[in-house]
C-alpha cells in the first residue's frame, strides 16, 4: 500500500514516547536501579476499581477487574513503604522536575505556571495504588520531522509502573524495582498519514531526549506507544512497542486490521445477519468419545463444552485479519480476557485438533445452526464458560457495527492482540496527598540558559571542529560519553577520530566479548591517548591495551606485559627490508599489488608497536627500491 492509499483510507496516528529519567524515583528517595536475585519479602494484594469524582466508572478498570486475579509484590533493597503504599508519596523529585522542564522547551513546548499531581486508574496490578501518579509539565510543543513541523499537545512528568515477573491464569508476580522511577510522557498530535514518518518522529524525539544526558539508556528504559485511526475506523491504542522500526510495521497491520474489520461488517449486512443472542447451548455429550485432547482433558476434569451460534457468520469467524491471526483469534483474545480460559474452537477452523467431522455436524445440530452460520465453542468450568462465550457474542455483535475502540498489545513480529477497551475521561481525577507545584519564571529561564545542544547542532560542530566522518559525528553526538570524548581530544595530542573510534566502536566490542570495560575510567584513557599521541605506543595496540586494563593492570603494565614497547624507525626498517627480502620471488611476480599481502604480515609482526601508516610508507619505499633493480 503507497502514501496516496493511506491517505485515500483517512490514516491518522500519533506516537507517545515514554523515556525514564535517570535520577532517584519520583515521590521518594529510593534509587531507580533495577535489582536482580531473590526478594526480601512478597506482599499479596487485590485491587477493584472506584468511581472518578464525577461517579463513573472507567470501563477499562472494569476490564481488569472482571480477571481477579492476585497481585504478589516483590519488594526489594530500594523499595520503601511509598512503592507498597503504606506511606504518603513525599514531595516531586525536583531533579526530575527539572529534567522535564528541560526536555519541554527543547521541545518548543510551554511550561504550565502550576503543576497540579494526577491519579490515572489503573488496576492491571502494575501500581499497589491501583492508579499511576501523572503531572502535566508543558504543552503546545512541536518538532520537525522532515521538513514539516509536528505538533506535540502534552509532555507529562509521571512515575513508571512495576515490571511483570511471572503471571498465571489466577495472579500475577511484579517487582517493585521499577515502581516510581520517574519517566517523562510526549505525545504528538494524530498528524502523521503513512506508516513510516511515525518511527522517524520518535527517532528525533529519542535523539533529543538522549542529548540532554539526564535520561536512562538501554533496553526498556525507553517505550513507544502508537494511536492509530482510519476513517470510519475506530481509534487504537497500541502499547509497548520496543523498537523503532517495528512501528512502521505496527501502522501497516493494524490498518489492514480495520480495512478487514469493515470488510466484514459490510458483508454480516449484505447477508442480514442479526444480532446475536446469548443462547449457549451444552454440547458435552457430542464430545463423549472425543479424539481432541484439549476437550477430553476438561470433561475428565469435570468441565462442560458450551456452544453459541454466530448467525450469518460462517467463513467470516475464520478471515485473516493480519498475517497468522484471523477474526477467530480477536474472539478468543476476549474470551480469555472476560472468561479466563486458553481460548475457543469455531467451525471456520473444523474439523481439525482431533475434533471429528461427525462431531462439528453434531454441534451444529445442537445449537440449531445453518449453513451460513458459524458456531464457537468453549471448554472448562461453567462459569467462566459463559463469560468466555457472553464475550464472545459482545465482540461478534461489535463486528456488525465496525471497529471497536480499544488498547492493544504489539507482538513480536508487528501483529497487535487485544489487552482491554480504550479507557474513557472516567480514569483521571486529582491526587489529594501532594500540593501543586508552582513553577516559577526564573526557574524556567534558568534551565534555558543552560540547555544542551541538539544533535544535529553537535553533529555538525564535531565534523568542523574535529575532523570526524559523518558517521562518526551522528554517533558521537547522540553518545553519553561525548562530553567525555571533548575532554579528552582537549587534554591529550591524540587523533579525534581514534578517540572517538575507541570510544564508540573498541569500547563497545570488548564490552560484548566479555570485558569489564566499567574499569575503563576518564583518566586511564587520558592516560593511553597522551602516550598515542607523543609517540609511545602505536594506535592498534589501544584495544589490546584496554583489554588488560578492564582486569586489572594499568596502563604501563599491560604494555610491558603484552610488549608493546613502540619499535624505533630504524627497528621497523629493518623489519620491513627482511620480510621483503625473503618474499623476493612474490614481489617480482606480484609487483605493486605485492603491498596488501606484505601489509598483513609486517602488522601481525609488529602487533601494535608501530603506527600501520608508518608502517604502510617504509614498505611502499621499500618495494619501489626492489621493482627498480
Amino acid at each position: 500500500m503507497v502514501g496516496n492509499a493511506y491517505e485515500k483510507l483517512g490514516l491518522k496516528v500519533g506516537v507517545e514516547i515514554h523515556q525514564e529519567l535517570d535520577t532517584h524515583k519520583l515521590f521518594c528517595r529510593c534509587p531507580s536501579a533495577l535489582r536482580e536475585g531473590e526478594p526480601s519479602l512478597v506482599v499479596a494484594r487485590r485491587l477493584r476499581p472506584t468511581q472518578s469524582e464525577l461517579g463513573e466508572v472507567d470501563r477499562a478498570a472494569v476490564a481488569e477487574a472482571i480477571k481477579g486475579k492476585e497481585f504478589r509484590y516483590q519488594v526489594t533493597d530500594n523499595v520503601c513503604l511509598v512503592e507498597l503504599d503504606c506511606e504518603p508519596p513525599h514531595p516531586v523529585n525536583e531533579e526530575a522536575l527539572d529534567a522535564a522542564l528541560e526536555i519541554a522547551l527543547l521541545l518548543n513546548a510551554t511550561p504550565v505556571d502550576e503543576a497540579h499531581v494526577m491519579r490515572k486508574i489503573v488496576i492491571d496490578g502494575s501500581n499497589t495504588t491501583g492508579f499511576q501518579r501523572t503531572i502535566l509539565i508543558a504543552t503546545d510543543g512541536s518538532v520537525e520531522v522532515d521538513g514539516k513541523t509536528v505538533s506535540i499537545p502534552t509532555i507529562c512528568l509521571e512515575e513508571d509502573a512495576a515490571r511483570k515477573v511471572s503471571e498465571d491464569r489466577t495472579s500475577v508476580d511484579y517487582r517493585l524495582d521499577r515502581l516510581g522511577i520517574p519517566l517523562v510522557e510526549i505525545a504528538t498530535g494524530p498528524e502523521f498519514s503513512d506508516p513510516q514518518t511515525p518511527a522517524k518522529a520518535a527517532l528525533k524525539i529519542g535523539r533529543i531526549l538522549r542529548a540532554t544526558g539526564k535520561v536512562k539508556r538501554g533496553i526498556g528504559t525507553i517505550r513507544q506507544d502508537v494511536n492509530i485511526s482510519i476513517r470510519r475506523g475506530a481509534r487504537q491504542e497500541i502499547k509497548g512497542i520496543q523498537e523503532l522500526q517495528l512501528i512502521s510495521t505496527v501502522v501497516k497491520r493494524e490498518v489492514e486490521r480495520q480495512v478487514e474489520l469493515l470488510r466484514i461488517r459490510d458483508e454480516l449486512r449484505k447477508r442480514g445477519a442479526e444480532v446475536v443472542k446469548k443462547d449457549f447451548v451444552d454440547v458435552t455429550d457430542v464430545f463423549a468419545s472425543t479424539k481432541s485432547r484439549v476437550l477430553r482433558r476438561e470433561i475428565e476434569r469435570g468441565g462442560r463444552v458450551c456452544a453459541v451460534r454466530l448467525r450469518g457468520f460462517a467463513g467470516l469467524v475464520g478471515r485473516e485479519l493480519q498475517p497468522g491471526r484471523t477474526f477467530g483469534a480477536e474472539l478468543a483474545d476476549y474470551a480469555r480476557l472476560y472468561g479466563g480460559v486458553g481460548g475457543i474452537f469455531h467451525t471456520d477452523e473444523l474439523p481439525a485438533y482431533g475434533i471429528s467431522g461427525e462431531e462439528v455436524r453434531g454441534v451444529r445440530r445442537a445449537v440449531g445452526a445453518w449453513e451460513g452460520d458459524a458456531v464457537v465453542f468453549v471448554a472448562g468450568e461453567p462459569d467462566p464458560v459463559r463469560r468466555a462465550l457472553a464475550a464472545v457474542v459482545d465482540r461478534a455483535n461489535q463486528a456488525m457495527k465496525g471497529v471497536p475502540e480499544e488498547t492493544r498489545r504489539a507482538l513480536p513480529d508487528g501483529n497487535t492482540e487485544f489487552t482491554r477497551p480504550l479507557p474513557g475521561a472516567a480514569r483521571m481525577y486529582p491526587e489529594t496527598d501532594i500540593p501543586p507545584v508552582v513553577i516559577a519564571r526564573e526557574r524556567v529561564r534558568r534551565i534555558e540558559r543552560n540547555l544542551p545542544e541538539l544533535p544535529e547542532q553537535r553533529c555538525e560542530r564535531l565534523i568542523e571542529q574535529y575532523g570526524l566522518s559523518r558517521e562518526l559525528a551522528e554517533r558521537m553526538s547522540l553518545s553519553e560519553r561525548a562530553d567525555v570524548f571533548e575532554e579528552l581530544v582537549e587534554r591529550t595530542r591524540a587523533d579525534p577520530t581514534l578517540i572517538a573510534t575507541t570510544l564508540e566502536e573498541t569500547l563497545v566490542s570488548l564490552r560484548r566479548d566479555g570485558v569489564p570495560t566499567e574499569n575503563v575510567g576518564v583518566s586511564v584513557l587520558e592516560e593511553l591517548f597522551n602516550l598515542v599521541g607523543r609517540g609511545k605506543l602505536a594506535k592498534e595496540a589501544v584495544p589490546e591495551v584496554l583489554a588488560e586494563v578492564s582486569k586489572g593492570a594499568s596502563v604501563s603494565g599491560a604494555i610491558q606485559k603484552l610488549g608493546l614497547g613502540p619499535l624505533s624507525k630504524g627497528e621497523l626498517q629493518k623489519l620491513v627490508s627482511e620480510v621483503v627480502s625473503t618474499k623476493l620471488d612474490f614481489v617480482r611476480e606480484r609487483g605493486e599489488r605485492a603491498m596488501d599481502p606484505l601489509m598483513g604480515i609486517l602488522m601481525q609482526k609488529v602487533r601494535g608497536r608501530a603506527d600501520g601508516k608508518l608502517v604502510h610508507e617504509l614498505l611502499k619505499r621499500e618495494l619501489s627500491k626492489v621493482l627498480k633493480r
